[in-house]
């Protein structure tokens, strides 16, 4: 049971650092602002598509 619970906090450790390293600047180590994501279309059948298609929505 200790086991388990230590693996489980050592996980913990090593798992949290690695959420926060796409905002990070590799050179200074300090956080910077995260870069936009791509906007995501669907169509009126809700297939993904183009955002430039017509008759597409963006999502999310």
């Amino acid at each position: 049971m200790r086991h388990l619970l230590a693996a489980t906090a050592a996980l913990m450790l090593v798992a949290g650092p690695v959420a926060a390293a796409p905002c990070k600047d590799p050179k200074t180590g300090k956080f910077a602002k995260c870069p936009a994501r791509p906007a995501k279309c669907k169509n009126a059948r809700g297939q993904f598509v183009k955002c430039g298609t017509p008759g597409a929505k963006p999502i999310g």
